[in-house]
């Protein structure tokens, strides 16, 4: 256990949540303030991911993450940028005996330049790498990283000096995180983010979440989540575990039994559990220092 953590907030995510919370930030404008109120919270950092703001449905243009930047940017609020790489990866089969051709609605699937093409140009501090393949949630999707595309990836990040967040669903995750290590790929602090309690990756409970700590590269720097209504208790797991916090509303949308949270309200929260547990709360400029980030812009 740490004396000192960050929280990250995942202020929005890909998944279909939209028609289900009517706060979830949408467009650039929504996503870009919900950062900000959850950098004032006290969220040390902002992991983002954009949407269509007719459809609310996840998108990769460009152009929504340039809005969302530069108004978090010109804003009167530090909070480190957090961009996801995991767009792009998205493969649906279609079901039954005829798993080819692959179904249209969810497949996007495309080369790992063009899934940067959004961090090559702003450049935040971080962005995030998904660490694996992994059939996710139920039906016919297939959440695809395959090893030449993240290798590819992991270089152009490490060329940019954009900090890598290493995105572990499972033990097998790690085994690739620490092939990357050997071959150079990754520079000193490693950072890695345990994705828990996710269908069909590794479990969140305490026993399984402690073998996967001890499992981490010597030095690693490390958040902990999980989902639904385990996100708030697993503040308190990830830091007994030695562990840095993520909340959000990407993972969770309330902040209790059917109320529904804001992004702030889940940071507020999250808060109040570390605090409670005599952990001081870290603030961005400290988070800078101690993950050795590049603030290009």
């Amino acid at each position: 256990m740490q004396s000192e953590v960050f929280i990250t907030c995942a202020v929005t995510g890909s998944g279909d949540t939209a028609s289900r919370h009517p706060g979830l930030p949408i467009t650039p404008e929504q996503i870009a303030n919900a950062s900000i109120e959850a950098a004032r919270a006290g969220a040390a950092i902002a992991h983002i991911h954009v949407r269509d703001p007719q459809t609310g449905q996840a998108s990769r243009d460009v152009a929504l993450y340039r809005e969302v930047v530069e108004r978090i940017r010109a804003s009167d609020t530090d909070v480190i940028i957090n961009l996801t790489a995991g767009m792009g990866g998205d493969v649906v089969f279609g079901s039954g005996e005829h798993p080819l051709p692959l179904n249209p609605q969810g497949t996007d699937m495309v080369g790992p330049m063009e899934r940067l093409a959004h961090v090559v140009e702003l450049l935040p501090e971080i962005c995030t790498l998904d660490c694996g393949t992994m059939n996710f949630s139920l039906g016919d999707y297939v959440m695809t990283n395959t090893p030449s595309h993240l290798r590819a990836m992991a270089a152009k990040v490490q060329e940019l000096g954009v900090r890598p967040e290493l995105e572990v669903f499972d033990f097998g995750h790690l085994v690739f995180v620490k092939d990357l290590i050997k071959e150079g790929l990754l520079d000193d602090p490693v950072m890695i983010q345990l994705c828990l309690g996710i269908p069909y990756g590794a479990p969140d409970d305490p026993g399984t979440t402690m073998a996967m700590v001890n499992q981490l590269p010597a030095g690693a720097t490390f958040s902990a989540f999980s989902i639904g209504a385990r996100q708030l208790p697993f503040v308190a797991m990830a830091v007994l575990a030695g562990g840095n916090v993520r909340v959000g509303l990407e993972d969770n949308l309330y902040l209790s039994r059917g109320v529904k949270a804001s992004n702030a309200d889940l940071v507020t929260r999250a808060r109040t559990i570390i605090e409670a547990m005599n952990v001081r709360v870290m603030g961005p400029a400290e988070v800078r220092e101690k993950l050795k980030l590049k603030k290009v812009r």
